[in-house]
């Protein structure tokens, strides 16, 4: 496997617009704009990401193993079956694309903003969503168990896979739709008066 630096990124691997499994160590790609990149198979570790602006970069199937997302801003991005560990995520905006089957266990997400985002069979087991923003975003078939969504901003987002009974939601925003779907996965039995 082939491995990248900060010092390698900078004298010219970074030009190049597919990477497929290499491993980056200690990247730095603080403040960087990345625009139409795909990464295919590769391992980010102790990778700073801290206000980069990514637009339309793919991950695919990479691993990330303690990395620094402050104040990054994915726009229509691509992390489909991506992997998260030991990583920080303060004030990241992910807004659009796909994170469809990310595995991304008990996150600290609670500054973070996610709109509109694909997260499907997502594994968010025990992540701490905690007066955080999650609009329009597909859980459908995700992971919830031990999750905190306390004070959350949930509109929009489809909201069936949460279970009241393991999900923590006390002062969630939702709308009535969303109220009604969560009535019924509570077995209640919703009727017109």
């Amino acid at each position: 496997m082939t491995v990248v630096t900060t010092r390698d990124w900078d004298a010219g691997a970074g030009k190049l617009r597919k990477h497929e499994g290499v491993q980056f160590s200690s990247l730095d790609l603080c403040e960087t704009d990345l625009e139409g990149v795909e990464f295919s198979g590769c391992t980010f570790r102790d990778s700073r990401f801290n206000c980069s602006q990514q637009i339309d970069v793919a991950y695919l199937n990479c691993r990330f193993v303690n990395c620094n997302f402050f104040d990054a801003t994915f726009t229509n991005c691509k992390a489909v079956g991506s992997g998260f560990e030991a990583c920080t995520f303060d004030l990241t905006t992910v807004d659009g694309g796909d994170w469809s089957f990310i595995t991304l266990p008990r996150a600290d997400l609670g500054t973070a903003t996610f709109t509109g985002v694909r997260m499907r069979e997502a594994d968010l087991t025990a992540v701490r969503c905690r007066n955080g923003t999650m609009r329009g975003v597909d859980l459908s078939a995700a992971q919830l168990t031990g999750a905190d969504f306390t004070g959350c901003d949930l509109r929009g987002t489809d909201l069936q896979s949460f279970d009241p009974r393991t999900v923590e939601m006390r002062n969630a925003v939702i709308t009535a739709d969303q109220a009604i779907i969560l009535a019924m996965a509570m077995g209640l039995q919703v009727r017109d008066a």
